[in-house]
Protein backbone atom coordinates (compact mmCIF):
# COMPACT_ATOMS: atom_id res chain seq x y z
CA UNK A 1 0.00 0.00 0.00
CA UNK A 2 1.09 3.54 -0.75
CA UNK A 3 -0.18 6.92 0.35
CA UNK A 4 0.05 10.61 -0.38
CA UNK A 5 -0.81 13.63 1.75
CA UNK A 6 -2.03 16.68 -0.16
CA UNK A 7 -3.45 20.12 0.52
CA UNK A 8 -7.10 21.08 0.02
CA UNK A 9 -9.22 24.12 0.81
CA UNK A 10 -10.27 22.39 4.07
CA UNK A 11 -6.74 21.35 5.07
CA UNK A 12 -4.37 18.45 4.46
CA UNK A 13 -6.04 15.25 3.26
CA UNK A 14 -4.53 11.85 2.59
CA UNK A 15 -5.21 9.03 0.16
CA UNK A 16 -4.11 5.40 0.42
CA UNK A 17 -3.98 3.06 -2.57
CA UNK A 18 -2.88 -0.40 -3.55
CA UNK A 19 -2.90 -2.60 -6.63
CA UNK A 20 -6.71 -2.73 -6.79
CA UNK A 21 -7.21 1.00 -6.35
CA UNK A 22 -8.02 3.57 -3.68
CA UNK A 23 -8.50 1.95 -0.28
CA UNK A 24 -8.86 5.01 1.97
CA UNK A 25 -9.21 8.78 2.02
CA UNK A 26 -8.31 10.68 5.15
CA UNK A 27 -10.22 13.92 5.61
CA UNK A 28 -8.28 16.89 6.99
CA UNK A 29 -6.59 16.79 10.33
CA UNK A 30 -5.03 19.94 11.82
CA UNK A 31 -1.67 19.36 10.07
CA UNK A 32 -0.03 17.27 7.35
CA UNK A 33 1.75 15.30 10.08
CA UNK A 34 -1.52 14.53 11.87
CA UNK A 35 -3.15 13.46 8.60
CA UNK A 36 -0.17 11.20 7.83
CA UNK A 37 -0.24 9.76 11.36
CA UNK A 38 -3.97 8.99 11.09
CA UNK A 39 -3.45 7.15 7.79
CA UNK A 40 -0.54 5.18 9.24
CA UNK A 41 -2.53 4.18 12.35
CA UNK A 42 -4.92 2.38 10.05
CA UNK A 43 -2.30 1.17 7.55
CA UNK A 44 1.05 0.97 9.35
CA UNK A 45 2.98 -0.66 6.50
CA UNK A 46 1.97 1.96 3.88
CA UNK A 47 4.73 3.96 2.24
CA UNK A 48 4.57 7.51 0.99
CA UNK A 49 4.86 7.53 -2.81
CA UNK A 50 4.23 9.55 -5.93
CA UNK A 51 0.70 8.71 -7.09
CA UNK A 52 0.29 6.99 -10.45
CA UNK A 53 -1.92 8.83 -13.01
CA UNK A 54 -5.32 7.39 -11.95
CA UNK A 55 -4.61 8.16 -8.29
CA UNK A 56 -3.25 11.62 -9.11
CA UNK A 57 -6.49 12.30 -11.01
CA UNK A 58 -8.55 11.32 -7.96
CA UNK A 59 -6.41 13.56 -5.72
CA UNK A 60 -6.86 16.47 -8.14
CA UNK A 61 -10.61 15.77 -8.10
CA UNK A 62 -10.73 15.90 -4.30
CA UNK A 63 -8.79 19.16 -4.33
CA UNK A 64 -11.09 20.65 -6.98
CA UNK A 65 -14.30 19.50 -5.27
CA UNK A 66 -13.25 20.80 -1.86
CA UNK A 67 -12.26 24.02 -3.62
CA UNK A 68 -15.82 24.46 -4.91
CA UNK A 69 -15.73 22.82 -8.36
CA UNK A 70 -19.12 21.10 -8.61
CA UNK A 71 -18.30 19.50 -11.99
CA UNK A 72 -16.01 16.87 -10.44
CA UNK A 73 -16.90 13.22 -11.00
CA UNK A 74 -15.19 10.21 -9.48
CA UNK A 75 -17.03 7.71 -11.71
CA UNK A 76 -13.79 6.36 -13.13
CA UNK A 77 -11.76 6.42 -9.89
CA UNK A 78 -10.38 2.94 -9.17
CA UNK A 79 -11.74 1.86 -5.77
CA UNK A 80 -10.67 -1.09 -3.66
CA UNK A 81 -13.93 -2.01 -1.91
CA UNK A 82 -13.69 -5.78 -2.33
CA UNK A 83 -13.16 -6.50 1.38
CA UNK A 84 -16.06 -4.30 2.54
CA UNK A 85 -19.37 -5.87 3.64
CA UNK A 86 -21.88 -6.37 0.82
CA UNK A 87 -24.52 -4.15 2.48
CA UNK A 88 -21.99 -1.32 2.82
CA UNK A 89 -21.08 -1.60 -0.87
CA UNK A 90 -24.78 -1.41 -1.77
CA UNK A 91 -25.18 1.76 0.31
CA UNK A 92 -22.05 3.25 -1.28
CA UNK A 93 -23.35 2.43 -4.77
CA UNK A 94 -26.50 4.47 -4.04
CA UNK A 95 -24.68 7.52 -2.69
CA UNK A 96 -22.10 7.51 -5.48
CA UNK A 97 -24.96 8.50 -7.81
CA UNK A 98 -25.43 11.76 -5.88
CA UNK A 99 -23.87 14.74 -7.60
CA UNK A 100 -22.30 17.68 -5.75
CA UNK A 101 -25.09 19.76 -4.25
CA UNK A 102 -27.50 16.81 -4.01
CA UNK A 103 -28.41 15.14 -0.74
CA UNK A 104 -30.39 12.09 0.29
CA UNK A 105 -31.70 10.97 3.66
CA UNK A 106 -30.64 7.82 5.49
CA UNK A 107 -34.24 6.61 5.30
CA UNK A 108 -34.51 7.20 1.55
CA UNK A 109 -31.40 5.09 1.01
CA UNK A 110 -32.82 2.32 3.19
CA UNK A 111 -36.09 2.46 1.24
CA UNK A 112 -34.27 2.38 -2.09
CA UNK A 113 -32.29 -0.66 -1.00
CA UNK A 114 -35.47 -2.35 0.23
CA UNK A 115 -33.12 -4.02 2.64
CA UNK A 116 -35.65 -5.39 5.08
CA UNK A 117 -35.05 -5.40 8.84
CA UNK A 118 -31.25 -5.23 8.44
CA UNK A 119 -31.42 -2.27 6.09
CA UNK A 120 -33.10 0.41 8.13
CA UNK A 121 -31.83 3.98 8.35
CA UNK A 122 -29.61 3.08 11.32
CA UNK A 123 -27.90 0.33 9.31
CA UNK A 124 -27.34 2.85 6.51
CA UNK A 125 -25.86 5.28 9.03
CA UNK A 126 -23.58 2.56 10.38
CA UNK A 127 -22.35 1.73 6.86
CA UNK A 128 -21.70 5.40 6.17
CA UNK A 129 -19.80 5.76 9.44
CA UNK A 130 -17.50 2.96 8.27
CA UNK A 131 -16.91 4.50 4.81
CA UNK A 132 -13.13 4.30 4.26
CA UNK A 133 -13.21 6.50 1.13
CA UNK A 134 -15.08 9.72 2.00
CA UNK A 135 -15.43 12.45 -0.63
CA UNK A 136 -15.05 9.89 -3.45
CA UNK A 137 -17.81 7.85 -1.81
CA UNK A 138 -19.72 10.99 -0.76
CA UNK A 139 -21.17 10.04 2.63
CA UNK A 140 -21.28 13.74 3.53
CA UNK A 141 -24.24 14.06 1.12
CA UNK A 142 -26.45 11.90 3.32
CA UNK A 143 -28.54 13.81 5.84
CA UNK A 144 -31.14 13.02 8.46
CA UNK A 145 -34.84 13.61 8.03
CA UNK A 146 -36.50 16.96 8.76
CA UNK A 147 -33.54 19.07 7.66
CA UNK A 148 -31.20 17.70 10.31
CA UNK A 149 -27.55 17.25 9.42
CA UNK A 150 -27.03 13.78 10.87
CA UNK A 151 -23.73 12.38 12.02
CA UNK A 152 -20.26 12.39 10.51
CA UNK A 153 -17.36 10.36 11.86
CA UNK A 154 -14.53 12.22 10.10
CA UNK A 155 -12.19 14.64 11.86
CA UNK A 156 -14.17 17.75 12.76
CA UNK A 157 -17.38 15.72 12.81
CA UNK A 158 -20.55 17.45 11.76
CA UNK A 159 -18.76 20.80 11.35
CA UNK A 160 -16.66 19.24 8.57
CA UNK A 161 -19.79 17.74 6.99
CA UNK A 162 -21.50 21.12 7.09
CA UNK A 163 -18.47 22.78 5.45
CA UNK A 164 -18.40 20.17 2.71
CA UNK A 165 -22.13 20.58 2.02
CA UNK A 166 -21.75 24.36 1.98
CA UNK A 167 -18.87 24.14 -0.52
CA UNK A 168 -21.07 22.01 -2.77
CA UNK A 169 -24.18 24.14 -2.24
CA UNK A 170 -26.12 21.15 -0.97
CA UNK A 171 -28.62 21.01 1.84
CA UNK A 172 -31.81 19.05 2.38
CA UNK A 173 -34.79 20.79 0.78
CA UNK A 174 -32.46 23.70 -0.11
CA UNK A 175 -32.31 24.69 3.55
CA UNK A 176 -29.22 25.07 5.68
CA UNK A 177 -28.94 21.79 7.60
CA UNK A 178 -29.21 22.03 11.34
CA UNK A 179 -26.40 20.72 13.52
CA UNK A 180 -28.96 19.33 15.96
Amino acid sequence: MNYAVFDTALGPCGLLWGERGIAAVQLPEHSREATRAHLLRRHAAAEEATPPPAIAKAIAGIQALLGGDRSVSFADAPLDTEALPAFHRRVYDVICRLKPGETMTYGAIANELDAGPDGDARAVGYALGKNPIPVIIPCHRVVAANGKLGGFSAPGGRETKLKMLAIEGGAPDNKQPSLF
